[in-house]
């Protein structure tokens, strides 16, 4: 096997926190005819699941950061599986927001603690190629999971959706008992004191923005997808699911390609040649999205160039937070979510203004943009380090 069975395991957990993130997008109006409210009103169950994911992540690592890293991956496999359980029976529109939040709290800590560990199973100077691995997880569930699942829900029920979340969750508790191996914790004895003590510099905070900012774009064209396949390319609805498997494979070839560019060329360089192409990728939608075949072409390409900057940037923030891997690393997850927010808001607006669904991929180029400037920055402070040593985060 050419890489480690634990790798595997953390893979198997990112497709179930995937599933259960994104499926939602597919079910809203099935969930709100069962619990009797407006599909607005249940749109708020994704914001929810955001809101757990950006709470969760430090707070998680920050509490039960003294664990062993193996044991710590099991505990928030646990939580997820059983508050996704709690999602299953929810009888009401309360209980329902309650345990949406309670499911993403272990998303960020997860990722976050993951990717420490995917990079501490690597080979030697194969740190990105690793956590791309964790991250195919996700990207799997956009091609096999969040179909399935959509089915589910659309022809059964939704709440058989969310067992299948629950029944992956198991697998991934499993897979980390018998195929993660017993890692010591770094840095034992450290306080929180000390770890958040990494925040007190610039370029943790340099590289959060580039996560919140440069991610943000993706979001802005992904969140508006559906409508620009229909109403700009003509495409039937009955066809948009099968696109975004599409999205999906090219999301998967992606992630692993930008651990592989992220291991040649550093981190910090991949992020913002990626992040460059990313803005270009979305402004070609925007100019070729009446053409089907151009529009099936670049749905590709954009989500795969979306999903190559997963790696080098969590592999940014881990170097950039020496004796803090694990919680700048979720914390890093939680600027994820915030990009999804941030695209998603601001995606909207100039269609809300009359400006049309090509319109998001501007949005999004510019905050594509703005994020490979800023990826520049971090490179120049970088380089302003490597000049001065003594200013490095640990002397």
């Amino acid at each position: 096997m050419g890489f480690h069975k634990g790798l595997l395991a953390l893979a198997v957990g990112g497709f179930g926190i995937g599933l259960t993130e994104f499926v939602m997008m597919g079910i809203l109006p099935e969930v709100a005819t069962d619990l009797g409210i407006s599909i607005p009103q249940a749109g708020h169950f994704i914001s929810a699941y955001a809101l757990g994911v950006v709470i969760g992540a430090p707070l998680l690592v920050m509490i039960a950061g003294s664990f062993p890293p193996k044991k710590l991956l099991i505990a928030l496999m646990l939580c997820f599986t059983v508050f996704n359980s709690l999602t299953i029976m929810a009888p009401s529109y309360g209980f329902m927001m309650a345990s949406r939040l309670l499911s993403g709290l272990p998303h960020g800590a997860f990722f976050g603690v993951g990717a420490v560990v995917a990079s501490r199973l690597a080979r030697e100077n194969k740190a990105a190629s690793a956590v791309a691995i964790m991250f195919s997880g996700l990207t799997f569930a956009n091609i096999f999971g969040i179909p399935v699942g959509t089915y589910l829900g659309q022809n059964i029920s939704w709440r058989y959706t969310f067992a299948l979340v629950a029944f992956v969750g198991v697998l991934a508790i499993l897979s980390l008992i018998f195929w993660m191996p017993a890692l010591p914790k770094k840095g034992e004895g450290s306080s929180i004191k000390k770890e958040l003590k990494v925040f007190t510099h610039l370029e943790p905070w340099l590289i959060l923005g580039v996560t919140a900012i440069g991610t943000g774009g993706f979001f802005a064209w992904y969140s508006y997808i559906t409508p620009l396949l229909t109403e700009v390319s003509g495409f039937s609805k009955n066809n948009v699911l099968f696109i975004l498997m599409f999205a999906g494979v090219g999301m998967t070839v992606g992630n692993l390609a930008g651990g592989k560019l992220a291991d040649a060329v550093s981190p910090s360089k991949a992020t913002a040649i990626l992040l460059s192409l990313m803005a270009a990728s979305l402004l070609t939608i925007s100019f070729v999205a009446e053409s089907q075949w151009a529009t099936l072409t670049m749905t590709f390409i954009t989500g795969g160039l979306a999903f190559s900057i997963a790696s080098p940037i969590q592999m940014l923030m881990i170097r950039a937070a020496r004796g803090s891997e694990m919680l700048a690393s979720s914390v890093n997850q939680a600027g994820f979510n915030i990009g999804n927010a941030i695209g998603a808001f601001l995606g909207g607006m100039p269609i809300a203004a009359g400006f049309g669904f090509t319109s998001p991929q501007w949005v999004g180029a510019s905050l594509a943009t703005s994020g490979a400037l800023l990826a520049l920055v971090v490179i120049m402070y970088q380089r302003k380090l490597t000049r001065r040593p003594s200013a490095a985060l640990n002397s």
